[in-house]
């Protein structure tokens, strides 16, 4: 059977040698049909209505492990529709009404989120009874720098546990808080970023020990109390 043309087919392309082309999966490039316009990401509503109404070309980058939504290609009066009909939908008094209770239901899963994180990481961190306000303390501040929505640090991620997420923030908070880590001159070597940040959660774990056990003199010229204060 013989395949439709391409302005007749949905696609996942990639983009092409210049802003009229894009690159087939085949590897082969094709030219942006006529009467064609690029939306670009960034309105999931108008977008799904697009895609609903196809065929679309959905343009994707990969950088490094991720892909990365670079737009939609569509018939420009198909686009256009799509953007009437939801400003249209966003113009009711129903649309403001669910959209409220989403914010209320996002808000609310975020308050107990950041909640449960803090948690995580005092347990995680397991200090002695006399440093409990200090744990809390720390907690607080690795909690409000790793727990905004969008903020891209791994409390954000939900692909592993709470337990592992809430170890890594406090590594990587400790990380650049505690270590000279932001102004160390690494070589571009494979695996030698890797093993500097290795190196440095070793020495973090080591200080963390202290806490722990309840080492009289932990806080005596420590960085973490240091960083705590500031």
């Amino acid at each position: 059977m013989t395949a439709p043309p391409l302005d007749q087919q949905t696609l996942v392309v990639a983009p092409g040698k210049d802003d009229k082309t894009v690159r087939l999966e085949s590897g082969d490039f094709a030219q942006i049909p006529v009467g064609w316009e690029l939306l670009p990401p960034g309105d999931a509503g108008v977008t799904r209505r697009v895609k609903a109404a196809g065929p679309t070309w959905t343009v994707k980058e990969k950088k490094g492990r991720r892909m990365f939504s670079k737009g939609l290609w569509a018939k420009a009066d198909q686009i256009a529709k799509a953007r009437e009909s939801m400003e249209a939908t966003r113009s009711t008094a129903t649309y403001a009404k669910a959209k409220q209770a989403a914010k209320k239901k996002r808000d609310e899963k975020q308050e107990a989120y950041v909640e449960d994180f803090h948690g995580a990481v005092v347990k995680f961190l397991r200090f002695d009874d006399q440093y409990e306000a200090m744990a809390r303390r720390f907690a607080t501040a690795v909690t409000q720098h790793a727990t905004p929505v969008g903020s891209g640090t791994v409390a954000r991620t939900e692909r592993i546990p709470i337990q592992r997420r809430a170890e890594s923030a406090v590594i990587a908070w400790m990380r650049h808080q505690t270590t000279g880590y932001d102004d160390m001159k690494i070589a571009r070597v494979k695996g030698e970023r890797r093993e500097v940040r290795r190196q440095l959660a070793e020495q973090s774990r080591k200080l963390l020990h202290k806490y722990r056990s309840g080492a009289p003199d932990a806080m005596k010229l420590c960085p973490l109390a240091k960083a705590l204060r500031g």
